[in-house]
Order: structure tokens, then C-alpha cells, then sequence
């Protein structure tokens, strides 16, 4: 039984070694020559503005959280719609109330402008 996990260990001990041998490659052969403008931050080509650490509003964070939430909803019901047939009432009524409450959440955050940029 243990023969079987040798070609896993080798292909795990080359891997390593290929990451090392990588990483050792680049700072061998890598001339660091730091100048101002390498050291500036890149920002899609464009010179920065401003200071690093500017505050996001908060909705920002609430509606990154609502599509986090929202692409999970998508995750669970593509299996749901695959097997839908063998699942019968009972999982249509699961799936409903799993939808009733994405719903309420959804509206309730809309109530509270979550969604709303000012």
C-alpha cells in the first residue's frame, strides 16, 4: 500500500525543488538597481494620487459583501437545478425557503441603503 504514494512523494519532492530552484534563479540572476521611479507604486499607468491610506466608505464594504453573498446563493442552486428532478417537492420547498430568505435579506438591505451610492 505505501508503494502507491511514491509517485505522489516524487512529484511533490520535484515540485519543491522546481519552486526552490525558481526562487533561488530569480535573486542569482536578477540585478537589483532600485531607482525612484521602480520604487513607485503602479497604478494601472497612472502617477498615484493621494495618500495610501484613504478611507473607503463603508458601502463599499456592504455591497462587496452582498455579491459575496449573492454569487454563494448561485453556488448552491446550480447543484439544486442539475438534480432538480430527483429531488422532488421536498427539495423544491427547501430551495424555497433558502430563496425566501436571500429575499428578505435582500430587501431588508435595500430598506436600509445598503445599496445606495451617494
Amino acid at each position: 500500500m505505501a508503494e502507491s504514494y511514491i509517485p505522489v512523494l516524487v512529484l511533490l519532492g520535484v515540485s519543491v525543488v522546481n519552486a526552490v530552484g525558481i526562487l533561488a534563479a530569480t535573486h542569482i540572476l536578477n540585478p537589483r538597481r532600485p531607482t525612484p521611479e521602480k520604487d513607485m507604486p503602479y497604478e494601472s499607468g497612472m502617477v498615484p494620487l493621494g495618500d495610501t491610506r484613504a478611507r473607503f466608505s463603508i458601502k463599499f464594504y456592504m455591497v462587496a459583501i452582498s455579491f459575496i453573498i449573492f454569487d454563494l446563493e448561485a453556488i448552491f442552486l446550480i447543484p439544486w437545478a442539475v438534480e432538480m428532478r430527483s429531488l422532488g417537492w421536498e427539495g423544491f420547498i427547501a430551495v424555497s425557503i433558502f430563496m425566501a430568505v436571500l429575499v428578505v435579506g435582500f430587501i431588508y438591505e435595500w430598506r436600509k441603503g445598503g445599496l445606495d451610492w451617494e
